[in-house]
């Protein structure tokens, strides 16, 4: 696909920054609760200035799930920089050689990684695709660079069908909001269904084949990058109460403590439980163990940690007004309103399509699988009831409609655009394409489970 075309050149001229995409997102969610939904009798205020309220109240609602979402990046970018990561992504880097085979093993470790951790994948991603581009500087040969970089960010359209899903773990805690309604819901029944398992085996088939197929059609050009410069470790000046810092034996001691504790979860959560102590809490604190323990001291770690809250800063600033978004249309009922919209018109058959098809939707408003999980899930889990479908298999409609339109939201690849120095709308006319196979998968899934 020559990158000169019609198609390229529109999305490349539309897109404007992250930033500017989730206020310009803002302004028309007020515009839309405006004409759409109903001034509450008892509002004191004009309804402008009503939904207003609704979005500084929802502006702060999601503070502990920023510091999760944040920590899974964080943490995920520092495992990524581990020598033993690192090591194996340089050896990954000597099997590519051109566009086609970079594109398509990027996104194959990625997608793979991406059933993991999301923050790992993403940062993974991005690390390798950069390293890729300045092995290709280095020897002077033509990357289709923009493609590589959405090669990195195409694990973001599979990780809510992974351990690090918002949703499905949300729903296997015992203290949920909606455990009255639907109970505790294993992720035996979601993450590791038969159906889910059958999309990801898919998943991870045909994207990386899709992407090797972009790269064979694309035509390349000469990369002209910034070198990265390595961290320096000096440890001549060490002394004192220091040396804790660069001590091998603590640092070793405190990573094994952390990963002994929760390893022992698995052995020690009561029989029948399944998987359900998997949550954002327990992968963020298995994560901080393991990267402690493969950095190798406290002094690498927090040096490491340095370099990955920089990819982190995209969704401190902006994730508020995302959550701002979602208190719009929470509160003024728009968001129930596109739930209930493609309700309406769903039976049992057509239900996991549509809801699929509205969390999509819901996603480019409010890119976060548990925020979308709170405004969505009290009506797709009733309707579900109502109809006589399978809760869990509309919870991963809601999954796989959360993560497929990350491949048109560009707040998750900040982290990735940080690292490879691309721009969004460099990488999101490849990652459009590779929506639509996605959603295709996606909807045959639904309809064959």
């Amino acid at each position: 696909m020559q990158e000169d075309s019609t198609y390229f050149r529109l999305i490349r001229n539309i897109l404007p920054s992250p930033f500017s995409i989730a206020v310009i997102l803002t302004l028309l969610t007020f515009l839309l609760a405006l004409i759409f939904t109903q001034r509450p009798e008892n509002a004191v205020y004009p309804y402008p200035i009503k939904i207003l309220e609704y979005w500084q109240t929802g502006f702060w609602e999601l503070l502990t799930f920023t510091m999760q979402m944040a920590l899974i990046l964080v943490l995920g970018h520092t495992l990524a920089l581990t020598p033993l990561f690192n090591k194996l992504i340089s050896t990954l880097t000597n099997y590519c050689s051109n566009s086609a085979k970079s594109a398509f093993l990027i996104s194959f470790i990625t997608i793979l990684l991406s059933f993991v951790n999301w923050g790992l994948c993403l940062v993974f991603g991005a690390i390798f695709a950069r390293k890729v581009a300045d092995k290709a500087q280095a020897n002077g040969w033509k990357l289709n660079y923009p493609l590589i970089g959405a090669a990195g960010y195409s694990g973001m359209m599979c990780w809510h069908g992974g351990f690090s899903g918002s949703a499905p773990l949300t729903v296997s805690g015992k203290k949920h909001f909606l455990v009255d309604q639907i109970g505790v819901i294993d992720i035996s029944q979601t993450l590791l269904s038969g159906m889910n398992l059958t999309a990801s085996v898919l998943l991870i088939l045909i994207v990386p084949t899709v992407f090797y197929f972009l790269g064979k059609k694309s035509i390349g050009s000469e990369i002209n990058l910034p070198i990265l410069e390595k961290t320096s470790d000096d440890t001549t000046a060490v002394q004192g109460a220091e040396r804790i810092d660069h001590s091998k034996i603590i640092a070793g001691t405190f990573g094994l403590i952390i990963c002994f504790l929760a390893i022992r979860e698995i052995y020690t959560t009561p029989k029948g439980s399944g998987l359900g102590f998997i949550n954002l809490n327990y992968i963020n604190f298995f994560l901080f163990g393991l990267c402690v323990l493969l950095h190798g001291s406290f002094h690498k770690f927090l040096i490491a940690v340095q370099e990955a809250i920089g990819g982190a800063a995209g969704i401190i600033i902006q994730f508020p007004l995302y959550a701002g978004i979602m208190g719009i249309m929470k509160y003024s009922g728009l968001g129930a309103m596109v739930s209930l919209g493609f309700v309406e018109i769903s039976n049992a058959t057509t239900l996991p399509i549509f809801t699929l098809l509205s969390a999509g939707l819901v996603n480019i408003f409010v890119p976060s699988g548990g925020g979308q999980w709170a405004v969505q899930g009290p009506i797709i889990t009733e309707a579900a009831q109502t109809l006589n479908v399978s809760v869990p298999k509309a919870i991963m409609a809601l999954s796989y409609g959360d993560q497929l339109t990350n491949m048109l939201q560009p707040f998750w690849a900040l982290p990735l655009l940080g690292i490879t120095k691309l721009k969004a709308k460099d990488i999101l006319p490849y990652s459009g394409l590779v929506m639509l196979v996605g959603l295709a998968i996606f909807v045959s899934i639904l309809l064959l489970f």
